[in-house]
């Protein structure tokens, strides 16, 4: 099945009467515009999104028939959680991260990020109210350049800096 386009989200659409089939995603995989994945039930999925700008969130519909609704579930992972005490700390925390280009997502007024453990015992000696939490990465802000791996693992640049200087 080619997906092209979302049909709606669970919170707005009632599914209650069918029977629900999750494709589980990265964080990173919801910006993907062209990929193929199976469901929890098999279902082979491929996704072929041709709009610039076209994301996949937490609860989007992506397929429905008489008994099953396919729906997108971002799977936990790792993340650096900062609680900014002010609007100064939040400007100033999401421009420094926003200086690494690195991931960014705001979420009931907190800051987070994929952990990379270079960051985290930065903004701890910053002293940013920082802690490590395995969370759903959902509310991506949208940002010129789309988040993305080369080869090991997805960490960044910085980290990569990071971990030669601390050989």
């Amino acid at each position: 099945m080619i997906i092209e386009s979302v049909i709606g989200n669970i919170a707005d659409k009632d599914i209650s009467d069918l029977r629900t089939d999750l494709l589980h995603l990265e964080w990173f995989e919801t910006t993907k515009r062209i990929q193929r994945k199976k469901t929890a039930e098999g279902r082979e999925i491929a996704i072929r999104f041709l709009k610039e700008g076209q994301r996949l969130r937490q609860g989007d519909i992506l397929l429905i028939d008489a008994e099953v609704a396919v729906v997108v579930d971002i799977i936990p992972s790792d993340a650096i959680v900062v609680t900014p005490r002010s609007i100064l700390e939040m400007g100033s925390v999401c421009y420094e991260i926003g200086n690494k280009h690195l991931p960014l997502f705001i979420q009931n007024d907190q800051v987070l990020m994929p952990f990379e453990e270079p960051i985290y015992r930065w903004l701890l000696a910053s002293g940013y109210a920082t802690e490590k939490q395995h969370t759903r990465l959902t509310n991506l802000l949208n940002a010129n350049v789309q988040p993305h791996s080369h080869g090991s693992g997805g960490s960044s640049l910085f980290s990569k800096i990071m971990g030669l200087s601390n050989r």
